[in-house]
């Protein structure tokens, strides 16, 4: 079988427990044709670069998959038909990365910063 990565684009309109869901059918699509999914990675409501399909935010998500090509045609055919997708990419990799994506990587550091107490400034008018 193939290693894949394969980032999805949701609209803006649905909400993140449907974008999760939509996570879920590709999940259950992929495993029923004889593949697997490494890891799915919903990386939220995120502003677009440009507009697609008059929307300026879509719901991003990273799946890791490992499934035969017929499996990935598949659930690409299903998600050209799915009103809900604005944009999909698959890439064939040689070898997955199953550590945390930069994306949520950056997330949580900027959490833990915010979470740090702020150092007192100093002043240094004299």
């Amino acid at each position: 079988m193939a290693l894949y990565e394969h980032v999805v684009i949701a609209r803006q309109d649905i909400s993140p427990q449907q974008a999760e869901a939509l996570n879920e059918e590709m999940k259950a699509l992929i495993e029923g044709l004889g593949g697997h999914i490494a890891k799915i990675e919903y990386w939220g409501l995120r502003n677009l670069t440009y507009r697609i399909k008059k929307n300026r935010k879509g719901h991003y998500s990273l799946l890791a998959i490992d499934a035969p090509s017929d499996a990935v045609k598949e659930m690409e055919r299903q998600l050209s038909i799915n009103e809900d997708v604005l944009r999909y990419m698959t890439i064939r990799m040689e070898e997955l990365d199953l550590e945390l994506s930069p994306v949520l990587a950056r997330r949580d550091r900027d959490r833990e910063r915010s979470d740090r107490p702020e150092r007192p400034r100093e002043d240094f008018a004299s």
